[in-house]
């Protein structure tokens, strides 16, 4: 696999809200290291939506035909990664993720998720969570994106202003402590 690192030092990247009626998908990273969405690098000649069905299958075991996508958000989210998390000897250097998030909804009732499609699976526990709890499990680094993310694509899984209230630990967990985080979310 060849990563896209722009110039920058932003690998491209995709994340995945898989919904499943009101909730969305939310894997525990193996070894117990948080919770988060699928997500994963763009490859080289790959657009952004290929990548986003083949990290989908790799990463939970659910194939494009069990899945139906709603949305996408319409620009790249970036976000830095803290200094302790920069491989600074992989070259070239990666400093954080471009991402483009994509809104799938499963189409089938019951679908088996299968985290071993790799040598070093994601994932080793998954759960259904209410739409904006996912910002407050990431990793603080991420959380800026998070809520970006799930911002945007609120308006085309909740059609018509449908979509749920923020919760009471928004603004504690999106601002407090992640001004750094949130301003290289918006650059």
């Amino acid at each position: 696999m060849s990563d896209v690192i722009d110039p920058d030092g932003f690998r491209a990247n995709v994340g995945i809200v898989l919904m499943h009626e009101h909730q969305v998908f939310l894997g525990r990273r193996t070894g117990g290291r948080g919770w988060q969405f699928p997500q994963g690098g763009v490859r080289q000649g790959e657009t952004p939506e290929e990548a986003a069905y083949r990290e989908l299958a790799e990463e939970i075991g659910v194939e494009q035909g069990s899945v139906e996508l709603l949305g996408s958000t319409a620009e790249w989210l970036r976000y830095r990664l803290p200094p302790r998390y920069i491989r600074r000897k992989q070259q070239p250097l990666c400093v954080g993720q471009r991402q483009r998030w994509f809104l799938l909804r499963l189409v089938e009732e019951e679908v088996k998720f299968d985290f071993k499609r790799t040598a070093e699976p994601e994932f080793d526990r998954w759960r259904w969570a209410s739409w904006w709890e996912p910002v407050r499990e990431v990793i603080f680094f991420k959380r800026p994106v998070y809520a970006s993310a799930l911002t945007e694509l609120a308006a085309i899984a909740f059609p018509g202003g449908a979509s749920p209230p923020l919760p009471d630990w928004w603004d504690k967990v999106t601002t407090a402590g992640h001004r750094s985080a949130a301003a290289s979310a918006s650059r």
